[in-house]
């Protein structure tokens, strides 16, 4: 078993339903027993500015898929849940982004381990160090990688 770290985001549709049915089915599908999962918060856009805000939140779990195995299946869900291509960082049903997998570091083109723009998203560490403050990643506490990203705008979810 790893340690494995989720990033879960949406802004189309439903936004916190699409986030909770992803992480339905990554324990229904057996891709990791999920051991906590932060509230949902409302973000703005990042990249592309253009589009509505987002609902994201993070889960942690255990896992015994191998990274590229995990990739596919977080890929598989996306796509069973209706996503479709879009433009870079543009307007999404559901993303599932693996955000560390036990002490696994991968940089290729199609996985980088742990995620490479981790430490500049406020809206992936604000619910990540809500879950896991004391988790260390590339030698930074996820607390402190908090309060030195830009939050701004990064709030808990509510239907206002």
């Amino acid at each position: 078993m790893m340690r494995v770290g989720f990033g879960l985001g949406s802004n189309l549709g439903d936004k916190p339903q699409n986030i909770r049915e992803a992480l339905r089915l990554i324990e229904a599908r057996g891709l990791a027993r999920l051991a906590a999962v932060s509230r949902i918060y409302r973000t703005p856009p990042w990249g592309d500015l253009d589009q509505g805000d987002f609902a994201n939140a993070c889960a942690i779990g255990d896992t015994t898929l191998t990274p590229y195995e995990l990739l596919a299946a977080v890929k598989k869900i996306e796509a069973d849940m209706g996503r479709a291509p879009t433009r870079r960082w543009g307007p999404r049903l559901i993303d599932v982004d693996i955000l560390f997998l036990g002490d696994h570091a991968i940089d290729d083109p199609e996985l980088t381990l742990p995620h490479k723009e981790l430490f500049r998203r406020g809206f992936v560490l604000a619910p990540l160090a809500e879950i896991a403050p004391d988790l260390v990643l590339d030698g930074i506490a996820m607390r402190d990688a908090l309060a030195a990203a830009d939050a701004t705008g990064v709030r808990p979810w509510s239907d206002e």
